[in-house]
């Protein structure tokens, strides 16, 4: 492996880990209790989503490029809808977490209940934080099969750690802001989704 293509994947993986960053905290801020091993498999689920899009994208564009030329324009729209969807969910989640935090209810610690992300909203994350990697794959029709592997499996690892981190400090924010934290969380979403959309459409 070359160096040049060791440290673009580098650059790229950091780049497209941004948004998956940013969910990774919002998903820590609603569950401040998260154990270790669901922390990993979090951050794994976007380390696979990163590393599968460009490798599909890059299929697509050695393959069969003129047929799928359609779908580019789509991808800001989806990343908005399922982002939309999960923090719009996270939000209600945490206004009556709050509401119930006011009345009375509470877990038997005296502390509202973190909001736990389900099997199918964490896919859902791992696609919309990572469809914008399909690009990627777009640019790299010059690569092998070798050397597209390669640079897809750089920029998972790369997706790994830095989720990993985003994790850790949204725990820590979720543990100083209790029952506000999954309204934050909601919001960062929704924010990622229309930033996604933004840049995609109008730049």
């Amino acid at each position: 492996m070359s160096t040049e293509l060791f440290i673009t994947s580098v650059l790229l993986g950091a780049g497209l880990a941004m948004d998956a960053f940013s969910v990774s905290i919002a998903n820590g801020l609603a569950d401040s209790g998260m154990k270790t091993g669901r922390t990993l498999s979090i951050a794994g689920t976007f380390a696979g989503f990163q590393f599968m899009m460009p490798m599909i994208g890059w299929f697509l564009v050695t393959r069969a490029a003129e047929k799928f030329e359609w779908f580019r324009p789509l991808i800001p729209w989806i990343a908005l809808v399922l982002l939309l969807i999960i923090g719009g969910g996270l939000l209600k989640d945490g206004i009556e977490e709050l509401r119930a935090s006011k009345t009375g209810g509470a877990d038997e610690d005296g502390q509202p209940d973190d909001v736990k992300l389900g099997f199918w909203a964490l896919m859902m994350q791992g696609v919309a934080t990572s469809i914008d990697a399909l690009s990627v794959g777009f640019t790299t029709a010059a690569y092998n099969t070798m050397q597209a592997l390669l640079s897809s499996l750089i920029i998972g690892v790369v997706t790994l750690f830095i989720c990993l981190a985003g994790l850790r400090i949204g725990r820590r924010l979720g543990e100083l802001l209790a029952g506000r934290a999954s309204i934050l969380g909601g919001l960062i979403l929704i924010g990622i989704g229309l930033e996604i959309w933004i840049k995609g459409v109008f730049f």
